[in-house]
Parts: C-alpha cells; sequence; structure tokens
C-alpha cells in the first residue's frame, strides 16, 4: 500500500480560482489503472473559474500508474492499493475508505480496470460516473472500436454514464459521436475518440456536481413527488411553481430567489407556529420561515446539496394530507389498511 499527500506548492493560487467560484466546490476523487489522460483532462478543467468541482484524490489498484506521479506533480493526493492477493469485496473496501476519508462526494471512473462490487456501487449510487468509448448502449464491454468498424457504422465516439451493477448500463450523461474514416483501423479511431473524451467527461462531471443546485432540477425532483399524490395539479402563484389538489388548496411551493432572498426552497404546510419554531432551532440553515406565509408554513432549503428526497417526498405527502378533502384521505386510510 501506498499513500501521498498533496504538498503546499501552488496553494496560493488555488486559492484564488476558489475564490473566483464564489465558493466550495463539489470534492470529486478520481480513480485510475495507467496513463490518467481522462484524469488529467478532469484536473485541468477543475483549474478554470468557473468548474464547480474539484479533485481531492486520484486512487489506482496500481502503484506504478503514470496518472498518480502526474496527479502528485500537482499536488492532488494519491492512493494505490495493489488488488493481487486481496478478494475484490476486500480492495473495494479499502478503496472506499480512502475515497471517503478525502473528503469526496463524487467518484469519478477514469481507465479503472476493475469491476466493482455491487456493495461498492450502491454506496455511491448517482455519485460515481464513467466514461466508455462507445455511444451506448452500443458495444458495452470492450474492443468497441473494432466493433464499430466492423458493423459499418458511420461513427464511434464516447458515453458519460452513471455507474450501476450491470457493467456499462447506467443513465447516461452525455455523449460526443466520432466520425468512423476511410481506412480507420481500431488504433485510429480509438486516437481520436480519446480527443472527444477529454472534452465530454469534464463537462458531464460538472454538470452532475451542480445538479442539487440547479433549479430546473430540484423542480422536477419536487414535482415528480408532489404529482404523486392523489388528485394533485401543479400552476403558477406569486410566481412561484405551486402544487394544489384540483379544486381544493396548495400544499406546496417551489421558492427560487424569491424576492431575491437568493435560496431555492420547498415550502410545505406544517401545524403552526411550535414546530415552526422547533425547525429552525433544530436546524435553522436548512429550515426557516417564509416571508408573507405565516406560521401554519415551513420552507425547507433544497439548494444545500445534502438534500434528503425521501423526507422531502413525506413532507410533501404530509402536506397534501392537511389540505386534502375527507373523501380522498378517507379513501387513502382504507386503501392502507389492506
Amino acid at each position: 500500500m501506498a499513500a501521498a499527500k498533496a504538498g503546499a506548492r501552488g496553494t496560493a493560487g488555488k486559492q484564488c480560482i476558489l475564490a473566483d467560484i464564489g465558493g466550495e466546490r463539489a470534492k470529486v476523487a478520481v480513480l485510475i489503472s495507467g496513463s490518467g489522460t481522462n484524469m488529467a483532462a478532469i484536473l485541468y478543467a477543475s483549474r478554470t473559474p468557473d468548474c464547480p468541482y474539484q479533485v481531492v484524490l486520484v486512487a489506482s489498484n496500481n502503484p506504478d500508474a503514470a496518472g498518480l506521479a502526474l496527479a502528485a506533480e500537482e499536488d492532488i493526493a494519491t492512493f494505490a492499493l495493489p488488488h493481487k492477493g486481496m478478494s475484490r469485496a476486500d480492495h473495494d473496501t479499502a478503496m472506499d475508505a480512502a475515497i471517503r476519508a478525502s473528503g469526496a462526494g463524487f467518484v469519478a471512473l477514469a481507465g479503472y480496470m476493475r469491476i466493482l462490487t455491487e456493495d461498492f456501487v450502491r454506496g455511491w449510487e448517482g455519485r460515481m460516473v464513467n466514461i466508455h468509448p462507445s455511444l451506448l448502449p452500443l458495444y458495452k464491454g470492450l474492443h468497441t472500436h473494432a466493433r464499430a468498424i466492423e458493423a459499418g457504422d458511420s461513427h464511434g465516439g464516447c458515453s458519460v454514464h452513471l455507474v450501476t451493477p450491470e457493467l456499462d448500463d447506467g443513465p447516461v450523461l452525455g455523449q460526443i459521436p466520432v466520425a468512423i474514416l476511410p481506412g480507420d483501423d481500431a488504433e485510429t479511431l480509438a486516437a481520436r475518440v480519446l480527443f472527444a473524451e477529454h472534452q465530454l467527461y469534464p463537462r458531464c462531471l460538472a454538470a452532475l456536481v451542480s445538479q442539487d443546485r440547479n433549479p430546473e432540477w430540484l423542480l422536477q425532483q419536487v414535482r415528480t413527488r408532489a404529482l404523486s399524490q392523489p388528485e394533485a395539479e401543479e400552476t403558477v402563484s406569486h410566481g412561484m411553481a405551486c402544487f394544489g389538489i384540483k379544486g381544493a388548496k396548495k400544499f406546496a411551493y417551489l421558492s427560487t430567489n424569491h424576492h431575491g432572498d437568493g435560496r431555492i426552497s420547498l415550502l410545505v404546510k406544517i401545524s403552526g407556529a411550535d414546530e415552526q419554531a422547533m425547525l429552525i432551532d433544530q436546524d435553522e440553515r436548512r429550515y426557516y420561515r417564509p416571508a408573507y406565509f405565516g406560521d401554519g408554513w415551513i420552507a425547507i432549503r433544497l439548494d444545500l446539496g445534502d438534500t434528503d428526497w425521501e423526507s422531502i417526498g413525506d413532507w410533501l405527502a404530509r402536506s397534501w394530507r392537511s389540505v386534502a378533502p375527507r373523501k380522498l384521505t378517507a379513501l387513502m386510510d382504507a386503501a392502507d389498511q389492506f
């Protein structure tokens, strides 16, 4: 086992970059097994002023991976643990521990030549990405360029996708097609696809780490859960997306920088002033009293980067029930008995 921690070289420049983007960036660990060219693309993109992530760790199952040396020279912490002689589960557990110790909230696989255990993948569900050298769902697995050429395709390409337990099967976050030229072989096509990979990966990673502060994405998460309630509908009120029961009262609002407060929040019904005060006292960063809504509502911040969406679903269901006509709640209560 080998571990190296980033030194102080270049610290002042990095602090200036953080100041330029106005706050803390998402922390990313990159896993590699070889030269780490995609790792380098991710790393150097992170040095631009508007990049929403920073690389805090480069880890590998190969202590001799060239990418580790590059990362160390760029003052990025590194970790290496050979997998030989270890069970897959034990190796994944050790890698996971190193990633979490680095403070990373996201993992980018960049030429990491290990099949990961389901437990490892589940532990980073929705927060681990990979790049694959084909236009998924085409040509999962190996020899993608040769297979595209043999099939007579007009284009090869690359895809960035979320990692799921099934190989190369997660939701695709972005793709770039690359033309297959006359006379191409797998090697020449691969060289051009690599250019596309270096463009695509940092952009998709940046979009992923930013989505939980993206108003449109947050609205879609709320919409999906709110409209799952019986007879719910979406309208606009007071300049906000709001959700109510058809022909009845509203039970939720999405406040996006309302009155210039700079916050994205879900407003739901509660029991009254005592509960409102208790919630704010419990976590004043997350909960606050929404202006003009009174004591019967609470605002829940959604733009903090750590939203528990199961809890948000529960809040919406409770708020819906507080305004639902008795005939609807009676039907639901009856259904719950079976």
